[in-house]
């Protein structure tokens, strides 16, 4: 069991990368490098202090240019993978917006 347990914690050390910094950007970035979707994150900065909703997540998406939208609740893990036309919306335990960024 003691085996497993090491092979596993080896596993995954061996993909952690502790100089590599987050991706995270509020800058657009141009729509060639996104799929054709380019996220603008500058030009919803007004949601940050609102009540999260799924009809506030929608007009975000489509005022940002975005092809899609990652909620962040507080205290969860996300992936590390970039991806230029994704906007995501941190939010608190009110359900009130914290930052948005795109990656």
């Amino acid at each position: 069991m003691r085996i497993v347990a090491l092979l596993a914690c080896v596993a995954v050390s061996a993909c952690a990368n502790p100089e590599r910094k987050a991706p995270y950007t509020t800058e657009p970035v141009p729509a060639d490098k996104a799929g054709g979707f380019a996220c603008a994150a500058e030009s919803v900065q007004y949601a940050i202090g609102q009540k999260s909703s799924a009809e506030l997540g929608s007009k975000l998406v489509k005022e940002s240019g975005s092809a899609s939208l990652r909620w962040m609740p507080p205290r969860s893990a996300a992936t590390m993978d970039y991806r230029a036309d994704r906007l995501n919306v941190h939010y608190n335990d009110d359900m009130v917006i914290t930052r948005i960024n795109c990656g």
